[in-house]
């Protein structure tokens, strides 16, 4: 498998081939690393990670994969680009395209990214826009594959806000992967008709059901995978979290969602999670709702069934497979 120069902005780009080759590639370079054995694929190599949106989960990934594999990382917070401000776009991926060998951008637009990978010259990585979250994706299949032995057929609930990057990616992802996902919320939050309709089509393909449903019993009968995120956005205001609230609270992950779930069931989440009171956010806003949990019940995150740090560890294999093949 070829991948040497492509762009990585969306699973939509990739045939399924592709995106199976990606997650053996990073089953691969993850025994290594557990076994000891360095693989510096790239040595030589440099790359530049651009930020508007800060992270943890996806600066760290980025950052240990590209020195595993040899790699010079240079990381630009918000404040110290002038992308956008006193430079444009175009401009900027020109410059950054002859000073490195590959560029990630995570931040608002998807056009951001697709403009920076016109102009680049160079390998571009999405780490996130508010439409498309794609190597998150990979690192959620490599761990249901760990868990449960395969991808296609596994019965896949979303619940929450499916409008935006995870929502959207989950989706793209089951489809082009032959999983049965299933949208799970009050239907403000499906996705745009006009991805859904891209995603049927995909679907006729590779045998996966595209389903929506606002009955949580329904749609979480037999499911193999519930799978949560935050209710509002890095970026949106505070002011959104009544409405966010009074709209999905009937679609938190508690205990009797994942007791309706098969017995088997794993838990996932992209992090980070309010399960409890124990960050400023989750304090600020289960004080004024007089919740413990938001998206989640701490009882289901600390549990058994919950595999969100081992998908949290596999964001940085997937993205070490993801450099080392368009590199």
């Amino acid at each position: 498998m070829n991948l040497k120069g492509r762009n990585f902005l969306k699973l939509l780009d990739f045939k399924t081939e592709e995106i199976s080759y990606l997650i053996d590639f990073a089953k691969i370079l993850k025994s290594e690393k557990k076994a000891g054995i360095k693989h510096k694929l790239c040595e030589g190599k440099n790359i530049v990670l651009l930020f508007e949106k800060t992270s943890t989960r996806t600066r760290c990934a980025f950052e240990v994969a590209g020195k595993d594999l040899g790699l010079g990382v240079t990381y630009l917070e918000p404040t110290t680009s002038q992308m956008g401000d006193k430079e444009s776009i175009e401009d900027t991926a020109k410059v950054l395209g002859r000073m490195y060998d590959g560029i990630e951008y995570r931040g608002f637009s998807q056009d951001t990214v697709e403009k920076i990978a016109k102009y680049a010259g160079v390998p571009v990585w999405n780490g996130l826009t508010d439409e498309f979250h794609p190597t998150q994706i990979l690192a959620d299949f490599l761990t249901i594959q760990e868990q449960l032995g395969k991808l296609k057929g596994v019965n896949f609930v979303y619940m929450g806000d499916a409008r935006f990057n995870m929502g959207n990616s989950l989706m793209v992802g089951c489809a082009k992967m032959g999983i049965n996902f299933t949208a799970c919320t009050n239907k403000k939050y499906f996705p745009k008709k006009e991805l859904i309709d891209t995603c049927l089509e995909i679907a006729k393909e590779t045998g996966a059901k595209i389903c929506f449903e606002e009955d949580v019993e329904k749609a979480t009968k037999n499911a193999d995978v519930i799978y949560t995120d935050i209710w509002v956005s890095m970026g949106e205001s505070k002011e959104i979290w009544q409405e966010r609230i009074k709209d999905l609270l009937p679609y938190q992950v508690n205990k009797k969602v994942m007791d309706n779930a098969k017995k088997d069931a794993i838990f996932m989440h992209c992090l980070p999670a309010f399960h409890d009171r124990e960050t400023t956010i989750g304090k600020e806003i289960g004080e004024k709702y007089n919740l413990n949990g938001l998206e989640v019940t701490d009882e289901v995150f600390r549990s058994s069934q919950s595999v969100v740090f081992e998908q949290a560890e596999n964001r940085m294999h997937t993205i070490k497979a993801v450099m080392a093949s368009t590199l």
